[in-house]
């Protein structure tokens, strides 16, 4: 992936400042490391199991129902872990050895992924089991996904959090959407259960490299503003040096109230919360009928749908590429304003399209929009909450937004036995009005509370 460090020096150049002197284009010339390439790698592999398993798991309930409502619940029952169990889970990230989350985590979905391909196999699979593994699968999920955007600051420097997240976020659509589910349609043809069978070996290889990360990926660093600046073009750093908290324990056995008053007394990510949370759950009630907007809307046949879904990854994959240069020119607050209106926009066009070359044309767009979204609020938060209160400060937020999520996905799914199109022209119009009442806390509000591109560089 480029860095487009040419047009970066351009830029600074045009500012009355040296390239080379730059703290951005220096952050820019340094490998994000090895430390980093393990937790990426891990990422990647558990990607490619999530895909399978994100594509079987539908496929399979179509062949038990055609309900847009019934198959909803299980895009459902994926997010409700957020609601119940989202705070606990980064109690636990702030509490324990965030690799042997990530190693424990990855066990537990591989565990549900072999029960549910068992249970295929053997024909005695129902829509109620389904739904169970889904649940328990969603458990394993938080706790992952909480550890690895907890370990992030704990493998690069501060200067490299956005090309961080968006190497991570381009690793998750890429095979998310170009190998697993495509690769998912293809094995769901032949068998129900092989997708399944080939996620459940998937897990193995991520255990292994979440153990194998650096002592820095295990704790919370000390203080962020101790760490070295090592950000010189000729020194290559894996990760930050500074020392994990000498009683990890004892400073990070405190109640959710530190977290919950951090967040609360933060204005600007109180008000994001809010807004994430609202914005989430309309494109989360858009999605919920979309495999059955595709198979019966479109007539797309099952054993194509990954392929369908690759196509809209290539809109991600760009958003994920491009997202941190967008917001090294531009910044975070201009770069999140503009993804929400695209992907108002998007929605609007899918929910309109003629026929499936438009559709997945139009959902690219949208999947482009919130990838490039993606990206900068995943650094912002990074960037702002302070590394010992981070792994719970991001459990409330997303227990918060994606605990939301449930209700919004059957709704849509409710909606969608009226019209399979109609869900995506209600949230595309929904999330139009709402970027534009917040476009004042995103531009201004963002630069206000020092998480813009150049803060960084500052």
């Amino acid at each position: 992936m480029s860095d487009a460090t040419d047009t970066d020096a351009a830029t600074d150049a045009a500012d009355g400042a040296e390239p080379s002197k730059t703290a951005a284009g220096r952050a820019r010339r340094v490998p994000l490391g090895r430390d980093f390439g393990r937790l990426w790698t891990a990422a990647a592999f558990s990607n490619l199991a999530d895909g399978l398993g994100r594509t079987a798991v539908p496929l399979i309930a179509t062949t038990l129902t055609r309900d847009p409502l019934a198959i909803s619940v299980i895009g459902a029952l994926a997010f409700l872990p957020w609601l119940v169990f989202g705070l606990p889970a980064g109690m636990l990230v702030d509490r324990f050895d965030r690799r042997v989350i990530m190693a424990v985590a990855n066990g537990i979905r591989g565990a549900v992924a072999l029960w549910l391909a068992i249970l295929t196999a053997t024909g005695q699979i129902s829509l109620w089991t389904l739904f169970l593994g889904t649940l328990v699968f969603g458990l394993g999920e938080t706790l992952f996904d909480n550890a690895t955007n907890a370990v992030i600051p704990g493998v690069v420097t501060r200067r490299q959090l956005d090309r961080a997240n968006g190497r991570m976020q381009a690793a998750q659509v890429t095979i998310d959407s170009f190998i697993a589910t495509p690769i998912a349609g293809v094995l769901f043809a032949v068998a129900l259960a092989l997708p399944l069978w080939v996620g459940a070996l998937g897990y193995l290889v991520p255990i292994a490299l979440a153990l194998m990360l650096p002592l820095s990926a295990a704790r919370p660093l000390r203080d962020r503003a101790s760490v070295p600046d090592r950000d010189a073009p000729d020194i290559e750093v894996s990760g930050p040096t500074a020392e994990p908290i000498a009683t990890p324990l004892a400073a990070s056995n405190v109640s959710a109230r530190e977290a919950i008053s951090y967040l609360w007394h933060n204005h600007y990510l109180r008000a994001m919360v809010v807004f994430t949370s609202l914005v989430g759950s309309a494109f989360s009630f858009a999605q919920a009928g979309t495999i059955l907007y595709f198979l019966d809307e479109q007539n797309v046949a099952p054993a194509a749908i990954g392929f369908v879904t690759a196509g809209i990854g290539i809109g991600a994959l760009i958003g994920s590429i491009v997202a941190p240069a967008i917001v090294a020119r531009l910044g975070r607050g201009w770069v999140m304003f503009s993804a929400n209106i695209i992907a108002a926009v998007a929605m609007t066009l899918t929910g309109l399209a003629p026929g499936v070359v438009t559709a997945v044309l139009a959902y690219a767009l949208f999947a482009f929009a919130v990838s490039t979204w993606n990206v900068p609020w995943g650094a912002l938060r990074q960037q702002i909450v302070p590394a010992h209160l981070f792994g719970r400060v991001l459990g409330i937020i997303r227990m918060l937004t994606w605990g939301l999520f449930p209700i919004a996905t059957l709704l849509g799914g409710w909606v969608a036995r009226i019209d399979l199109r109609l869900p995506f022209l209600i949230a595309a119009a929904f999330v139009l009005v709402a970027a534009l009442l917040a476009s004042r806390l995103l531009i201004v509000g963002t630069k206000r509370a020092g998480a813009e591109a150049e803060a960084d560089a500052e």
